[in-house]
């Protein structure tokens, strides 16, 4: 049986999230080149890759709150009178700008390492409604599965239905398709090398995390650093605590990408950094 795997490549792994609109090729070429690795070594594994948008789409979705949403006129009004509901509207477009840009890095990385990747953007395939996925169709992501395409989608600026517009992250988008799909596990690389309940002291990483140690250890973990409009890693954790209780053996290992062969080592089913499960 083919066996189905969700990767994402954290806003802080492929970025600068300290220095706006900067990417980390390097790393990306890495990243690349692993998956490029167990792919040719691996033929029946498929990879659904998502990616964060870092210090390109935060930066701008900060400056315009759009993750709070763009409401109709019909509405109470969120929006500030020095900036105006038309520059909210602009603010939706650069957010959107920003993360396709990043998204032609991750593509172009790897189509240098030889992996056909095509990106299929929520912001182009997603009917939102306060928030959450409303609609999708998600038929295009599995054919291009079943063809040997690496699909890639990100986080991404969507039409929400209650809001207007706002902003999902991949995290989100993962816990829909995960629920259609059924992956076996999702590997979510990142800067930091698993959970820490002591973060930023880094002295207490949690080899191993459900729900009863979750709650005990909660107030110690913490948000990002830099840009991030989405909640960071608490809000990671707890999102992917509650999917790992919807779907049975589900498998979710938070794990540093910055190590030179982690990636390929998670891909290879390696337990390194924390591992979710219900």
């Amino acid at each position: 049986m083919q066996e189905l795997i969700f990767l994402k490549l954290g806003g802080s792994l492929i970025t600068d999230k300290s220095r706006p609109y900067t990417p980390r090729p390097d790393v990306l070429a890495s990243l690349a080149a692993q998956i490029a690795a167990q792919r040719e070594s691996s033929p029946i594994l498929r990879i659904l890759l998502g990616h964060g948008s870092g210090s390109f789409g935060h930066t701008a979705a900060k400056k315009y709150g759009t993750r709070e949403g763009l409401l109709t006129p019909s509405k109470s009004s969120p929006f500030s009178p020095k900036i105006g509901k038309e520059q909210y509207w602009l603010g939706f477009v650069e957010v959107w700008y920003q993360a396709s840009k990043l998204n032609r890095f991750v593509l172009d990385a790897l189509h240098e390492a030889g992996v056909p990747g095509m990106t299929f953007s929520p912001a182009a395939s997603v009917w939102g409604e306060n928030g959450k996925v409303l609609e999708w169709d998600i038929s295009r992501i599995e054919a291009a599965l079943e063809n040997g395409i690496l699909p890639v989608i990100h986080g991404d600026v969507i039409l929400d239905r209650k809001k207007g517009g706002t902003i999902l992250s991949t995290e989100e988008l993962f816990e829909h398709l995960a629920r259609e799909m059924c992956p076996k596990r999702i590997l979510l690389a990142g800067l930091e090398d698993g959970v820490y309940a002591d973060f930023p002291a880094r002295e207490g990483k949690i080899p191993e995390l459900t729900r009863e140690s979750f709650n005990q250890i909660r107030q110690g973990i913490r948000g990002s650093q830099g840009a991030d409009v989405t909640g960071g890693m608490l809000s990671k954790v707890e999102q992917m605590l509650k999917l790992a209780e919807e779907i049975p053996d589900l498998s979710i290992q938070i794990f540093s990408g910055e190590k030179q062969g982690n990636l390929i080592k998670a891909l290879k089913g390696a337990h390194i950094g924390t591992i979710i499960s219900a």
